[in-house]
């Protein structure tokens, strides 16, 4: 059993994003270079939770956060399990492994208002660039769609007759997403404006400015750059417009069952981490509205 043969499984049968898939391998080779080093093998299926548990010490001596210790164990569970299902081991050596709490952080998300100043008060190049810019901040904020979702679109996933978008989430999991009708009007301006620009097309909704596809890192440092002219937060990444959005739409009244749908949280749990946000802004209005508020 080897960790090729899991990559595998997880990528052509699990279909799981690159992204993801370059995660596990990191975590399992880290693993396994733990192994060689404390105790000179590199025999996956000989470990038992001792040796887990052992690496899970050594992650926390060396200041990784608990988030990042869930992760890398979850990662070796998949292993173990499909070394299980292949009828290489009996039992899963990381199912009972005691994890340590995770710190309890809330979404960060941006002031109505200030998201309001970028887009009305905001003055974007009349170029390809600029119409591009302005539509992908519109798009991460309006929907609330994950960056590796953005960069999926294809031109053909947008369907203005009954104004939805498709996304392709986690899993390889497709959802539809409602439009506005300006949003859509914004993105048959910018579709007209791609054509006018390249000539060979890929398909891919998001181009750079020489006709390549867009890449993660362009999609992060075109919404900092943007962010930090209406914010001074610390968080300008395009996660930061996604808790926005779900954040906003839950203030306003939204429905908790269809922002998840809108999401795409399998869990409703996952959806829920919201209502701080709106438990505290409601006492914040009670508290200025009311007679005995303060």
């Amino acid at each position: 059993m080897t960790i090729q043969s899991f990559i595998n499984y997880i990528k052509y049968e699990k279909k799981y994003s690159k992204h993801t898939i370059q995660s596990y391998k990191k975590d399992l080779e880290q693993f396994q270079t733990f192994l060689s080093l404390q105790y000179d093998t590199d025999n996956f299926l000989a470990v038992n939770h001792h040796y887990i548990r052992a690496w899970i010490v050594k992650l926390i001596s060396s200041k990784n956060e608990a988030k990042t210790i869930h992760r890398k164990i979850s990662t070796l569970k998949s292993f173990y399990k499909f070394s299980q299902k292949q009828g290489y081991l009996k039992n899963n050596p990381a199912s009972d492994v005691i994890l340590p709490k995770k710190n309890k952080r809330q979404p960060h998300y941006i002031n109505e208002q200030r998201l309001a100043r970028l887009f009305e008060e905001v003055s974007f190049p009349d170029d390809y660039e600029g119409i591009r810019d302005r539509l992908i901040l519109e798009l991460l904020y309006s929907t609330g769609m994950r960056k590796s979702e953005l960069l999926g679109l294809q031109v053909e996933n947008i369907h203005s007759s009954n104004k939805t978008i498709k996304v392709t989430g986690k899993g390889n999991k497709e959802r539809l997403i409602p439009i506005s009708d300006d949003l859509l009007k914004n993105i048959s301006n910018y579709i007209e404006v791609r054509t006018l620009n390249f000539e060979i097309d890929s398909g891919q909704l998001f181009l750079t400015k020489k006709g390549g596809n867009l890449y993660p890192k362009a999609v992060y440092n075109i919404v900092k750059k943007y962010l930090s002219l209406v914010t001074t937060s610390e968080q300008k990444g395009p996660h930061a417009l996604r808790h926005s959005f779900a954040t906003h739409v839950l203030a306003n009244g939204g429905d908790l069952k269809a922002i998840q749908d809108i999401l795409g949280h399998t869990s409703l749990a996952a959806t829920q981490v919201y209502t701080h946000n709106s438990l505290k802004k409601l006492k914040e209005v009670y508290k200025k509205a009311h007679p005995k508020g303060e």
